[in-house]
């Protein structure tokens, strides 16, 4: 049996899975990742990439190579919202259901954009690969177990039978809904269950196009298919066409029932021509369901995506909060596995990140109710916008410093103000003859910025890093400093003045703020440093690769 060692395992090759691989990469940690699957999705699910993920991929360098993807210009299809008909020849005659925000110039650098799992998975794995990611596909995790010294795993070739025994510091379980990692764990989840099932049917039907009059959207519903409810898609821009018609198993209805005949005919019923000719490309059933696990980590393992919170997919959030897991779990492993962060940070991922899944797997069920009109004042009364729940929600824990203990993950309005716990808001600056955005300074390590007054805060806090040994940037924002305004103020943006200061952690979330000057400046961001990275009496962490 062949032996291998690496500071991570990553199981599971979808979107969380390769996210993870790249963003550990991109930090310098070297991973292995296996996929049962023979190569990446040949089908375009999980089409809508959210602002804030494209922020993260724009701070690991490869926003480019996935925008490239873009098929014409995807924005209009989210600005055309959420519509329903009775059938698709009835277009001019769409009730519009959600006309949700999802980003903005004043919000972020970043734009929403369609692009199907297909291609950008493709991409995601050379992206993976260069970053050092050892990616194996045809390759089943066996068992695993874990002590204090790391986790040992077994994984098998499936075409080989080949068994390899790998060593690692950690293993992160992005290996979806029926997660095998979770199951090893004996991990319970809560929730409501599984709430309808559906069937995913991609069909070419060219006579669409002009039923629909060029009309964009982000998925319509068509009322008009006998017992059923189907809701139709292309935000990736390319055929084939989605549509989701609903099966019962409650009637005695199983997938297998639906024929491409019969799914041929609930496309030309909902199309409203019965004599449109429909190609079935493909049909997948699935289940919408909400369930969160009790915890997103035991001892040395981590569950991230749907592993983790599975809901419906009303509103894209699945793939999209799977990989702000990933990235919010990766810089963390890299802070400990790189001996500047103590073992306990990594306590902050399930603190922030279960919080975080339980709020959005409820607002997609709020709107999976609403869609299917089963919704009640109340039910409508829950719903918040889109960019407050991709953009603007709020970490709580034990590593965020003088954060609002009081305050709930999700607010009626986006409110970003520089508050611990939050995003940091974007803003504009010149560096040279260079613009830069806010989101372009934080990857690797943790930034203070501070204002033309605040020498001595960037001073501290290059006093404070060297002796921890942390690595930490400073910027001074002003004239003759390191960067210079290009809009709007970013010190009254983040909630302080030109002589305060603001500690941004590497995944852009405000991890502390002063409004102002304070006596011993080192001394407080010493403090504050041992405290954000979990840091013992300001000891650097045991953990290293082995």
């Amino acid at each position: 049996m062949n032996h291998v060692r690496v500071p991570v395992l990553i199981v599971g090759g979808g979107p969380v899975g390769l996210s993870s691989a790249l963003f550990l990469g991109r930090h310098g940690v070297p991973t292995m990742l296996v996929e049962k699957r023979e190569a990446t999705s040949q089908l375009p699910r999980a089409p809508g990439l959210q602002a804030r993920t494209m922020e993260f991929f724009r701070a690991a360098g490869v926003s480019d190579a996935i925008r490239s993807l873009e098929v014409g210009d995807s924005h209009a299809y989210f600005e055309g919202g959420i519509l329903q008909v009775r059938t698709f020849a009835e277009i001019d005659d769409a009730v519009v259901l959600e006309k949700p925000s999802l980003d903005g110039p004043d919000i972020s650098p970043e734009r929403v954009m369609g692009c199907g799992q297909d291609r950008y998975e493709r991409v995601l794995v050379e992206l993976a690969r260069d970053a050092g990611a050892d990616v194996r596909f045809r390759t089943r995790l066996l068992s695993f177990g874990q002590d204090d010294d790391g986790v040992t795993a077994v994984v098998q070739d499936t075409r080989t039978g080949e068994q390899t025994t790998v060593l690692a510091d950690y293993l992160i379980g992005a290996d979806g809904a029926s997660s095998r990692t979770r199951e090893v764990l004996g991990l319970r989840r809560s929730g409501r269950g599984t709430v309808f099932n559906a069937l995913s049917i991609y069909f070419r039907a060219p006579e669409l196009e002009e039923l629909l009059k060029g009309r964009k959207f982000i998925l319509c519903y068509a009322t008009a298919a006998p017992g059923t409810l189907m809701g139709l898609s292309r935000l990736h821009g390319v055929d084939p066409w989605l549509a989701a018609p609903l099966y019962y198993p409650e009637r005695g209805e199983t997938p297998e029932d639906y024929t491409d005949e019969r799914c041929a005919g609930i496309v030309r019923t909902a199309a409203g021509k019965a004599d449109m000719k429909v190609e079935i490309v493909a049909k997948v059933p699935w289940h919408g369901a909400q369930l969160v696990a009790e915890t997103f980590r035991r001892g040395r393992v981590f569950l991230a995506g749907d592993a983790a919170h599975l809901h419906p997919p009303a509103g894209g959030f699945g793939a999209n909060t799977g990989i702000h897991d990933s990235h919010n779990l990766a810089w963390k492993l890299a802070a400990v596995l790189r001996g500047w962060a103590g073992e306990a940070l990594l306590d902050s991922y399930d603190a922030e990140r279960r919080v975080v899944g339980d709020a959005m797997a409820e607002q997609a069920m709020v709107r999976n109710r609403i869609r299917h009109g089963h919704a009640d004042e109340k039910t409508r009364a829950a719903m918040v916008d889109d960019i407050i729940i991709t953009l603007g929600y709020r970490y709580k824990s034990g590593v965020i410093t003088g954060g609002d203990a009081a305050a709930p993950v999700l607010t009626p309005k986006l409110e970003l103000t520089g508050q611990p716990g939050t995003r940091a808001p974007h803003v504009w600056f010149h560096r040279d003859d260079e613009r830069v955005a806010a989101a372009d300074l934080f990857w690797d390590d943790f930034v203070l910025l501070t204002g033309a007054g605040g020498a001595e805060w960037a001073r501290a806090a290059r006093d404070a890093a060297t002796a921890l040994s942390v690595p930490l940037r400073t910027y001074l924002i002003g004239d003759g400093g390191d960067l210079t305004g290009a809009g709007r103020d970013w010190a009254h943006a983040y909630g302080v003045t030109d002589r305060g200061a603001v500690l941004v952690r590497p995944d852009a979330f405000v991890a502390w703020r002063a409004p102002g000057p304070v006596p011993d400046r080192r001394g407080v961001l010493t403090g504050v440093l041992t405290g954000v990275l979990a840091r013992a009496c300001g000891l650097s962490s045991p953990g290293a690769p082995r």
